[in-house]
């Protein structure tokens, strides 16, 4: 089979249920494994890239997405003369995001152009229940349905552990009710989380202040921000690594915009490990009960999470 993946969470779901070797196209995206570099790049943006001497800021990212959305334009280039060079048989896309990859209404237009018959797996998860079915589902369409099964089971395993980890804490060590825990998947403006990431806060063993799970992610204010009265804000700015993460929050703190709040504030590598649905959000879940529970004893991992600033007075609990 040869497999074409427009989206990087399909590319690492290929990977981890054992058809990576049948990936022959990937997006510009598609960074795990770092194996995956090695495909062809069918995709790429029309979005703000990085100059040489600058990065562009949250709020021009997010004005060019709103331009071109307005102007009915593609976020995302579909290469048609790279995907009819790889004579795919499956092509993995989705349907959850227009801002996240190419449309999937571009995908078949491209491929009925090219004559192309290959199968298109359409995946649109928006909780963490739809992210293990996308991962069976991709199972089922490689022939690899026993370790797609034995991979959800595996992540579900690790979320279990995690819930137990949480309630054993000792005595005086956790909270006395679950961290409020305001989490931004965007800065400028400021974005409330939805889809999976409410869900991953709970199973954290947090509260998540902002945004509703299963639902699209949504504009907020600061104002309401700081009416949450979060006890942890953790920045994980969809397309950002943790360095970029941290700049970002370094910013917020510079320019006063999380001003008042008491709140410890996180840097978290959102592309690892929060924005793509795929088998590392379980690596998400697990660092953010560890920078949640203090009293675990444990340590989030420094290349997923950073810690710029903690809390400055003890905070009141739920509410």
């Amino acid at each position: 089979m040869r497999i074409v993946s427009l989206l990087p969470s399909a590319t690492e779901i290929l990977f981890a249920v054992g058809a990576g070797d049948e990936v022959v196209g990937v997006t510009f995206e598609c960074d795990r494994p770092a194996e995956a570099r090695s495909r062809t790049i069918v995709s790429t943006s029309a979005l703000p890239t990085a100059a040489a001497d600058r990065s562009p800021t949250p709020a021009e990212i997010d004005a060019a997405v709103r331009e071109r959305l307005q102007a009915g334009a593609d976020l995302y280039h579909l290469d048609r003369d790279a995907l009819a060079g790889l004579q795919a048989d499956l092509v993995v896309t989705q349907d959850l995001c227009a801002v996240c990859a190419v449309d999937v209404s571009e995908v078949h237009d491209a491929l009925g152009f090219l004559g192309c018959r290959a199968d298109v797996l359409t995946t649109d998860p928006h909780t963490l229940a739809e992210v293990w079915q996308s991962i069976r589902d991709v199972g089922r369409a490689t022939g690899r349905e026993q370790a797609a099964a034995a991979l959800v089971a595996g992540l579900q395993d690790r979320l279990a552990r995690v819930r137990e980890q949480v309630a054993a804490q000792p005595a005086g060590t956790g909270a006395a009710a679950p961290p409020r825990v305001a989490v931004l998947e965007w800065t400028d403006p400021p974005f409330a989380p939805g889809h999976w990431v409410p869900e991953m806060v709970t199973a954290a063993g947090g509260r998540s202040v902002l945004g509703t799970a299963g639902q699209k992610s949504v504009t907020t204010t600061w104002e309401q921000v700081r009416a949450a009265r979060p006890d942890v804000v953790v920045v994980a700015p969809c397309g950002y690594d943790l360095a970029g993460s941290a700049a970002v929050a370094q910013q917020l703190l510079a320019t006063g915009e999380l001003e008042g709040l008491p709140a410890a504030v996180w840097a978290v590598d959102a592309n690892a490990s929060f924005a793509r649905p795929g088998p590392a959000l379980v690596d998400g879940i697990e660092a953010l009960a560890a920078l949640l529970h203090p009293g675990l004893g444990q340590r989030p991992d420094p290349a997923m999470a950073r810690c710029l600033r903690p809390a400055t007075a003890p905070q009141e609990q739920g509410a």
